[in-house]
């Protein structure tokens, strides 16, 4: 399990040992807790969350937000998966659905480390090219070709990021069943289609200056590309079944 897990798991993960594990602290609280582990965490991103199901805090006769433990523990939980693991709020919502319907083992409550291993945006990986032909094994006139065509772009001076190497890993994989670089152009358009779509639904989130919005429009992004990826699997594998009799 991951200390994340640990931490959403055992509501004593992380929380102070001077017998206040009762009581409960206001959003602003929530917010200072969270902040040395998330310093780009806002109140609208934790009401954000609250609207999307990650968190229910309990309610004061006037309506103030008032969040236990727990729910600080459900908190850093989705914010770890969120920064290292770039997963959509629907993944790290039934991940925490089916850890809730697991069994806890009772235990000790003691401190979690969180977020220790921060994983790299594949956007700031820096690769150069002989490392890119190296761990892939494509060889450099089809590297040029797949960057000719636009399936493939360097940053200046050469650089290639995480995925960059993703696409000619794929790429070598598919010419070794016999596709053709031809082929392959078919990909690259239909992306830019999908991106074309999705920048449109995404434009009114991101045009607004309000944090909550923008943290919408991630997450919205996240979305959108879980969903094209699960579409696009299905439709293959219904259409090479009615293809090939089962």
């Amino acid at each position: 399990m991951t200390s994340s897990g640990a931490a959403a798991r055992d509501p004593g993960a992380s929380r102070p040992q001077d017998g206040r594990e009762g009581a409960l602290m206001s959003i602003g609280e929530v917010l200072a807790h969270l902040r040395t582990e998330f310093p780009d965490t806002t109140i609208s991103k934790l009401r954000f969350l609250e609207a999307e199901g990650l968190v229910d805090p309990q309610r004061t006769a006037s309506g103030y937000r008032k969040y236990s433990w727990n729910d600080v523990a459900r908190l850093r939980f989705v914010l770890t998966a969120q920064r290292d693991q770039y997963l959509p709020l629907r993944v790290i919502r039934e991940q925490l659905d089916r850890m809730e319907k697991e069994p806890v083992v009772p235990q000790r409550p003691t401190l979690v480390a969180v977020g220790t291993q921060r994983a790299t945006d594949p956007a700031d990986t820096r690769i150069p090219k002989a490392d890119l032909l190296e761990r892939t094994g494509v060889d450099e006139a089809l590297l040029a070709e797949l960057e000719q065509i636009g399936l493939v772009s360097a940053r200046p001076p050469g650089w290639y990021d995480a995925d960059q190497v993703i696409i000619v890993e794929a790429v070598v994989g598919l010419t070794r069943y016999g596709l053709e670089v031809r082929h392959l152009r078919a990909f690259r358009n239909a992306a830019d289609r999908e991106v074309g779509l999705f920048t449109q639904l995404l434009a009114p989130l991101a045009r607004q200056q309000d944090p909550a919005a923008r943290a919408r429009a991630v997450e919205t992004a996240r979305e959108l590309q879980a969903l094209s990826q699960r579409l696009h699997a299905a439709l293959v594998r219904s259409g090479l079944r009615g293809e090939l009799g089962r």
